[in-house]
């Protein structure tokens, strides 16, 4: 059934009685106007009404209704459009769902259980129930005797189309009529379930329900879904490339809308509301799919749209409270048919509108957007409703709408980040400022690698192992993002542990997961994490060493050339096979790398013969166990990844203050971006939260809304004859930020190299940075005031107005968008007010953001930057030394003095920002630009590789060590010294 077919905990939906129906109500009823004219109730006969669907021509529609007398369950009906007449195709016996017409016009296509010997006598048990006065919650049975039928308008027979035992249902022609889609839970009956499986089969049928797809006569059938949870309520787009239906969660608790190839290949999510989505629909175009949600309530169902790449916000169509769902377009898009209790008594019928498609693209942004061009904030900007100083309320409409839905978490390269990033140059454009961006624009774009993919070559073959399941991607293994790419192996097994290598360190013992193993030219399989039963400062120890690419380092390091990653049965991973998720800095390997699931571990390791339960205990302990190689067991694999490439862009304005052109301009800045739906590696968010925007108020719309707020105050000055500035003053927004500083360090790029021996210096006076400054508490920390001996006399003098308290912090190698700038020799002060529980997590949101804190932050910075633009001279540079370790990473128990560039791109090695003054590195002869390639006689291809070999360097003991300078290479001699 298309409609709501719920699991146990998901069956309080009342489509049979009251919903607090408001069809009068006038609020509702002139928001819906926006899209929806001429709402009309289009059924009326019978207790119920279900979903309705129009033919190919537009002309008649197939609908299921409860109006036989005898008969308390659905019977299907079809309605000529022009006349009213109404035929039953239905046989009146049983329960009928989900009906569909053929294009041709004639047959009628839907699920039903009149063969079923026990039909009348369910009919009856049916009719005594109501007659007791009893009344049930909605829920839908999966009835195993529904089949799919076909009507004859000839004859009036049925043919049978299914005749797999099991719930056949919710079926769908094609448009040309060759194909039906259905869903389906036959695999449960057709083969031996597992003791959970069981369990969970006697609670929820449902739980086994997957998309299939057959030829319309019934033959062909091929099963398009294998996921855990409900997949079902099919439909082909129009142009019958793309099937769109909704799939359930395990517990049944929550659906998205999802779109696939008609193959079942390029399955996409489309929705990640975290409630009940559903009963989605294409709209004829194909470019826009309208859908049901619960998100105003669980049991207020409203319609939704959303595009049909699900890279915008869904908008709301509905308004009216109760049950609004199974929505459907008529052929040509003008007409929408849905099931509604908004009727006077509150049961459901059908109700039809005409359909505003031009309003619907325009709230979706498809215009433009969709054909390539600009995309509009949408935001409206007019200054002349903002204050001209440092204000609360402006503030918060700055933080609020950056801080919205409509900006899907302004992830980097996304449609969230282009209309944030337009969104502040809107305000830019508004103020007056100059732009200062690429050819006279307002932006300065830049390209990224954004993410990873699964490519359609990707296959696995196991050898010489009894037992091992049939492997099929994404569902028993699963390339890991850092893996090379191409055919691998044939090759042999080896089993490391977790394989960890672990020095010696801080009176912990030296762990090795390799000793006493010939790993050389195998495949080498260890489990994820670390040993679980270990003390809390041994697991720290370990953890460590624990992260994945540091375990392809070393087994590369002993010779293998491929490693293969498994959960332990015992431990609750969410995902069993290791998630594919592009991290940003981690770069790509040169060895292979898969993850499979744990019934194919125990598979493979059951061939040596070793005690299993016996053999995890003692590696959970800690204790040390000698790997081994699994006899006659060989696996070959071809891994193809995706890797893609997208575009993202700062945001960069100039106050234009009559100073002299070469004089270099104070600069303030904040990044604009975020981390979208959590689909990087930065996310925190709980596993409750996953798929939802992550709003980031503090970080980092709060910094935006300051920059924003002093540009609007020293533009005021400035016209006021107030500000009588010796430099322009420079505004930024970056992107990027999360990802690796990467807006701000191509920026300081593209000054660097366009300065050449000038330096950045000679053109950027100093940079204000604020990031996270909205949850002010007991103080204000700045950081980078050893950078200049400016700041410390210019906090003191700033801040007397304002009052805040303060702490000083000289650093000025920091994870954020100040450090690019001073590794070129540019002052920095950073503003900072501290993480909190909602970092990082979907809970930052702008209700949380302390204005009154931030707006007097917004008034210190602003301050400084008045003076600094007002002083005849620019801020001395100070040099400091680096944090001992190597760039914020605190795992090395040596020092080399050298700063990564998390931004570099496209690089085997590790290219160093630069070095540490009087630091190892820079004792070697080091510099920045350099790509380390080889360190103590290993090959170097990663971060990850770097820390790795590293970390068993010696204090004192001098290292061969090979960069990568102006396309020579150099050999030089590195000695570690130890980290303080």
């Amino acid at each position: 059934m298309r409609e709501l077919v719920m699991s146990m905990t998901a069956a309080a939906v009342l489509l049979s009685s009251g919903g607090g129906a408001l069809a009068s109500d006038a609020d509702a009823a002139a928001q819906e106007a926006w899209i929806l004219s001429d709402v009309r109730q289009f059924t009326f006969e019978g207790k119920r009404a279900g979903e309705g669907y129009f033919s190919a021509d537009g002309q008649r529609m197939v609908f299921q209704s409860e109006r036989e007398a005898g008969n308390p369950f659905y019977q299907m009906y079809v309605m000529d459009l022009e006349t009213g007449d109404v035929e039953k195709v239905s046989s009146g016996a049983g329960k009928t769902t989900c009906g569909w017409l053929h294009p041709d016009g004639k047959r009628t296509l839907f699920a039903s259980t009149h063969e079923d010997p026990d039909a009348r006598v369910k009919q009856k048990s049916e009719l005594d129930f109501r007659a007791a006065g009893k009344k049930r919650r909605y829920s839908w049975d999966y009835d195993e005797t529904y089949e799919l039928y076909e009507h004859d308008p000839d004859t009036g027979a049925l043919t049978n189309l299914t005749k797999a035992k099991g719930y056949d249902a919710e079926g769908a022609y094609s448009p040309d009529g060759s194909l039906i889609v259905f869903a389906s839970n036959r695999d449960a009956y057709a083969r031996d379930l597992t003791e959970a499986e069981e369990k969970i089969f006697k609670k929820d049928k449902s739980y086994f329900m997957d998309v299939y797809v057959m030829k319309a006569d019934g033959s062909g059938v091929r099963r398009l879904t294998e996921s855990p949870g409900y997949d079902g309520g099919t439909f082909f787009s129009a142009d019958g490339k793309r099937i769109v239906w909704r799939r359930f969660s395990e517990d049944g608790t929550k659906a998205e809308v999802w779109s696939m190839n008609v193959d079942g290949s390029d399955q996409r999510q489309i929705t990640w509301l975290g409630v009940m989505s559903w009963a989605p629909y294409y709209h004829p175009s194909g470019d826009y799919i309208v859908f049901a949600t619960n998100k105003h309530g669980y049991g207020n169902f409203e319609l939704y749209i959303v595009d049909s790449e699900g890279k915008r916000e869904p908008v709301r169509v509905t308004f009216t409270d109760g049950f609004d769902g199974l929505p459907a377009f008529s052929p040509d898009g003008t007409k929408i048919s849905w099931t509604s209790n908004r009727t006077a008594g509150g049961t459901s019928q059908i109700f039809l509108a005409n359909w505003n498609d031009a309003e619907a693209r325009r709230l979706l942004r498809l215009g433009d957007a969709a054909k390539g061009g600009a995309v509009h904030s949408g935001a409206g900007i007019d200054v002349s409703e903002t204050a001209p100083g440092i204000t609360v309320a402006d503030l918060k409409r700055h933080v609020g709408t950056l801080a919205s839905e409509a900006m899907e978490g302004r992830l980097t390269g996304t449609p969230g980040e282009q209309r944030a990033t337009q969104y502040v140059a809107d305000v830019f454009a508004a103020l007056g400022l100059a732009p200062a961006g690429e050819d006279g624009s307002w932006f300065q774009p830049f390209t990224f690698t954004a993410g990873i993919s699964l490519g359609d070559d990707n296959q696995i073959a196991i050898e010489g192992a009894d037992g091992v399941p049939t492997q099929k991607l994404d569902k028993t293994w699963r390339p890991l993002a850092f893996s090379r790419t191409g055919e691998t192996g044939p090759w042999g097994i080896a089993f490391a542990g977790y394989g960890i290598v672990a020095p010696a360190d801080n009176g912990q013992e030296a762990y090795d997961s390799y000793a006493g193993l010939d790993a050389k030219d195998k495949w080498v399989l260890v489990y994820r994490g670390l040993p679980q039963d270990v003390k809390p400062k041994r697991r720290q120890h370990l953890t460590r060493y624990s992260e994945l690419q540091y375990k392809a380092s070393e087994a590369r390091r002993h010779g293998a050339k491929g490693l293969i990653v498994a959960s332990p049965p015992h431990v609750p991973y969410v995902d069993p096979l290791v998630r594919l998720t592009y991290d940003a800095a981690g770069g790509v390997s040169s060895i292979a790398a898969i993850s499979i699931d744990t019934l194919t571990a125990e598979a493979l390791l059951a061939k040596a013969g070793r005690d299993l339960d016996g053999l995890r205990t003692r590696l959970d302990a800690g204790e040390p166990v000698q790997g081994f190689t699994l006899p006659k067991t060989t696996a070959a694999a071809t891994i193809h990844l995706i890797r893609e490439a997208k575009t993202g862009r700062n945001v960069l304005a100039r106050l234009k203050t009559g100073a002299p052109a070469d004089a270099p301009a104070i600069m303030v800045g904040a990044h604009v971006d975020h981390l979208g739906r959590g689909e990087t590696s930065g996310s925190l968010a709980l596993d409750a939260e996953r798929g939802q925007v992550h709003f980031g108020a503090d970080d980092n719309a709060s910094g935006v809304a300051a920059m924003l707020e002093i540009a609007q105050d020293l533009l005021a000055k400035h016209k006021a004859g107030k500000l009588k500035a010796k430099r322009d003053i420079l505004f930024a927004a970056w992107s990027g930020e999360e990802l690796g500083l990467l807006g701000s360090s191509h920026y300081v790029g593209e000054v660097a190299r366009e300065t050449g021996e000038k330096g950045a210096n000679s053109r950027i006076a100093a940079y204000l940075n604020m990031d996270m400054v909205g949850r002010l508490r007991d103080k204000l920390n700045l950081f980078g005031t050893a950078s200049s001996s400016v700041w410390t006399r210019e906090i003191e003098r700033r801040n007397v107005p304002v009052g805040l308290a303060i702490a000083s912090k000289g650093d000025s190698y920091l994870p954020t968008d100040a450090t690019p700038f001073y590794l070129k020799g540019v002052p920095v002060l950073h503003a900072f007010t501290g993480t909190h529980s909602e970092y990082s997590t979907p809970r930052d949101t702008a209700d949380t953001v302390n204005y009154e804190g931030l707006e007097k932050i917004a008034r210190l910075m602003g301050g400084i930057a008045r003076s600094q633009a007002r002083a005849a001279t620019a801020p001395d540079y100070k040099e400091q030394p680096a944090p001992k370790g190597e760039g914020g990473r605190k795992r090395a128990t040596v020092y080399l003095g050298t700063i990564p560039d998390y931004a570099q791109e496209g690089v085997k090695g590790v290219r160093i920002s630069g070095v540490a003054k009087n630091g190892p590195a820079a004792k070697a002869g080091l510099k920045g630009g350099d790509v380390i390639v080889r360190l103590a006689n290993t090959d170097i291809e990663n971060i990850y590789d770097f820390v790795n070999v590293m970390n068993g360097l010696a204090i004192g003991k001098g290292e061969a060590l090979e960069v990568e300078r102006d396309g020579s290479r150099l050999k030089l001699e590195i000695v570690p010294a130890a980290r303080e």
